[in-house]
């Protein structure tokens, strides 16, 4: 996802905002209600809600009251009159001294950082770091005097404690100890990388690699989809034949469990966990001890399945109503005592969260997907009723969670596959913007996500009414008080299986915008996010995983984020057609000056593949669809002169001929990215395979088979990975890069 939109709050301190012109619009606030008081700016201001923002045309726009009073509402902040404004506000104002210590503190490794802790006044109070090693290191008050403060009808005082810049990386615990009674308090202490460090090979030696929606990428023996054994195959293929170093893979987050499947990899029910749709039945060990008779039924299931592959759509749900007969069938047979060690081993390392995601699993296919239509009892994952509905469904959970540790041990044979096959990276993974608003995620970890608002996009010059994800964001307060432990519980496990990890709008560290239920979407304002945390969180787990990071920062991004995940080792992405230097009449970037801490690639799967993009057929398919804003003659004409200023650089550089054919452009275009000094350069399965076809078209839902388009070659018919594999081109193509 994009967002073209824009400046931060001026009210943030770590930001610089864009200065707009003098005599750029202000957008009457009186037309979308009444404009905030000074004391609700300034309650909002606190809780980082913006009270304005630049538009994409240079208007600045004023947050309307009700806008503000809502948002606050989504963070338990009341706020609909002056008297509760004003309550508010003495609440927030005191709320460091109300408790000893922060909610957590992150850090930089490198970094020196003072503590505030706060304890009645005149008490005395001693601080420690307990370290993840068992050691402990006394933290060093400094002499400094802090005027006590009134708060709740008591005097509170604050002594200043320092700690050390030469802390280990990791997940640590501050204790203060109180008074002489020695009363506790603690909070956790995060060491973050100051910088992920990038593989000094891939400095000397930038990489090349493939980047596929895995469920398109279907072999002879998938059943309907692409699956962590083609995955492998696929890998391994890459690898050997076309001397790449990365697979970039779609989103693999787990969608709903019973049909209907939702087929955006976007939107899934949760981000922790993976579709068991991406099984391959056959690699499961256990499929050995089956009876004659099972295995005959496994085989019937197996052949309806494949049939499947020679559909035009992908079909989600046919194939997942027969590889979970399947799965029933083999989760049935006895493990040995070395398998189920295993399989104890993985549940206890996920803990709860897995336990949850499982029940969650158990109930929606027993009551429906929507959990807002569950019994109301079974709302709050930890209630009473959820307990006892485990423990009815005890076999049904089990079963859910046996699924995610048969998904993680085949994604992890497709990694060390890709190792074998010589990549210096092997997998990335896709982590999606948020989760779907009925789905597992959002019934599981409520207390961590804000209700009554969704994320979406303000209004850009794509989608002039906004764009709504329909998805519930984090509340950066609560993931504060819960110590960030969901934000690294999901990127545990994402990373887990992975050699570098995609980021997708990458700018949802930063800030996100906020759209009021029942609002339009550009009735919505930012809320701001702790960036130095989030970013920080994501480089630990990431050095831990001994992973790279690509954070997707497309659409218009403030120059200092950028440079600031630069600072920190998180690698951009640059689209090839979109490197244009626009506030100087919009011509084609040399390929010398890309950025090169980025991934550079022709395309993306928000464009049609670049054979049919060089056709228009992005434009043939939205003029089809009714989505255009101007006649069908002013976008072609439009798109001609955009993509000619593109071929005429690879003209002007000796890369293309005039009267070149289709294949020799797509090979000039890739050749192009060979000459970025990109650490990272991709080429899409879909251009190996010459398909045409778009994968997903934005501005749809179900006008267009988004997602379900599975690989083709030139004609449009499905191709199978095998048949890609035996072409002379995907070498051809790869060997522009490699």
């Amino acid at each position: 996802m994009t967002d073209a939109a824009v400046t931060p709050p001026a009210d943030d301190p770590t930001v610089s905002p864009l200065r707009a012109p003098a005599d750029a619009p202000v957008q009457d606030p009186s037309q979308d209600g009444e404009p905030p008081s000074g004391e609700l700016l300034e309650l909002a201001r606190a809780h980082g809600v913006a009270t304005e923002y630049w538009g994409w045309q240079g208007e600045h726009t004023v947050v309307p009251a009700r806008t503000i009073v809502a948002v606050l509402a989504a963070l338990d902040v009341e706020a609909g009159d002056p008297v509760a404004v004003r309550a508010a506000l003495e609440q927030v104002r005191d709320r460091e001294w109300r408790r000893v210590l922060p909610p957590v503190v992150v850090m930089r490794t490198g970094e020196s950082r003072e503590l505030a802790v706060h304890v009645p006044h005149g008490t005395s109070v001693t601080v420690a770091a307990h370290l993840e090693d068992g050691t402990t290191q006394d933290l060093e008050q400094l002499d400094r005097w802090v005027d006590p403060r009134h708060v709740d009808g008591a005097q509170v005082g604050e002594a200043t404690f320092r700690l050390p810049e030469r802390l280990p990386l990791g997940w640590h615990e501050i204790r203060a100890t109180v008074g002489d009674a020695g009363e506790a308090a603690t909070c956790p202490l995060v060491v973050t990388p100051d910088r992920l460090l990038v593989d000094p090979s891939l400095v000397s030696r930038p990489a090349a690699g493939v980047m596929t929606q895995l469920y398109a990428t279907r072999s002879s023996r998938s059943w309907g989809m692409g699956d962590a054994a083609d995955l492998a195959e696929l890998a391994s293929w890459a690898g050997e034949d076309l001397g790449c170093d990365f697979v970039l893979v779609n989103p693999l987050h787990a969608a709903e469990a019973a049909p209907p499947v939702e087929p955006s990899p976007y939107l899934p029910t949760t981000r922790r966990f993976v579709s068991p749709l991406y099984i391959r039945v056959e690699d499961i060990p256990e499929t050995a001890y089956l009876t004659a008779q099972q295995r005959s039924l496994l085989q019937w299931q197996a052949d309806d399945a494949i049939r499947l592959n020679d559909a035009d759509v992908v079909d989600r749900d046919a194939s997942w109503r027969l590889k979970e007969a399947a799965l029933r069938l083999v989760h049935l047979q006895e493990r040995s005592p070395r398998r189920e060690r295993a399989f104890q081993a993985y549940c206890e390392r996920e803990g709860q969260g897995l336990v949850d995601f499982a029940t969650w699993c158990a109930l929606s296919a027993r009551y429906g997907e929507d959990a807002g239509g569950w019994p109301e009892e079974l709302d709050d994952s930890s209630s009473p009723a959820v307990a006892a509905a485990r423990e009815e469904l005890a076999d049904e959970v089990r079963f859910y969670s046996w699924l995610q540790w048969i998904v993680e041990e085949q994604l992890a044979a497709a990694q060390r596959a890709a190792l074998d096959a010589g990549m210096r990276v092997g997998l990335v993974h896709d982590l999606a913007v948020g989760v779907h608003p009925s789905g597992a995620d959002a019934w599981a970890l409520r207390d961590a996500l804000a209700r009554g608002v969704t994320v979406g996009a303000p209004a850009d010059q794509y989608n002039q009414l906004g764009q709504d994800w329909s998805q519930p964001p984090w509340r950066p307060d609560r993931l504060a008080e819960l110590g960030y432990a969901p934000y690294r519980d999901m990127l545990r496990t994402v990373l887990r299986s992975a050699g570098g990890l995609r980021v997708d709008h990458v700018i949802g560290l930063f800030r996100l915008w906020w759209i009021p239920q029942g609002c339009k979407p550009f009735e919505g304002t930012y809320v701001r996010y702790d960036h130095d945390a989030l970013v920080g969180i994501l480089a630990l787990e990431a050095h831990r995983a001994g992973a790279l990071v690509v954070g997707e920062d497309l659409g218009t991004v403030e120059p200092w984020v950028r440079e600031y995940l630069a600072e920190r080792g998180v690698l951009g992405t640059s689209i090839l057609w979109f490197e244009r230097d626009y506030a100087g009449g919009g011509a084609p970037f040399q390929p010398e000056t890309y950025r090169r801490l980025c991934l550079a690639t022709v395309t993306t799967h928000d464009l049609p593949p670049t054979a049919g993009y060089l056709k228009k057929v992005h434009i043939d398919l939205r003029e089809e669809l009714g989505l255009l804003t101007r006649s069908a003659e002013e976008e072609r004409a439009a798109e001609e002169r955009d993509q000619e200023d593109v071929l005429a650089l690879l003209r002007s550089r000796g890369l293309l001929r005039d009267g070149a054919s289709d294949e020799e452009t797509v090979a000039a275009l890739h050749k192009l990215l060979s000459w970025t000094p990109a650490l990272l350069r991709g080429i899409s399965v879909s251009d190996l395979a010459q398909d045409t076809r778009i994968i997903n078209q934005p501005g749809t839902d179900e006008e267009y088979p988004n997602w379900r388009m599975p690989l083709a070659g030139p004609d449009g018919r499905p191709m199978l990975l095998e048949d890609l594999m035996r072409s002379e081109w995907p070498r051809r193509l790869a060997r522009t890069l490699t």
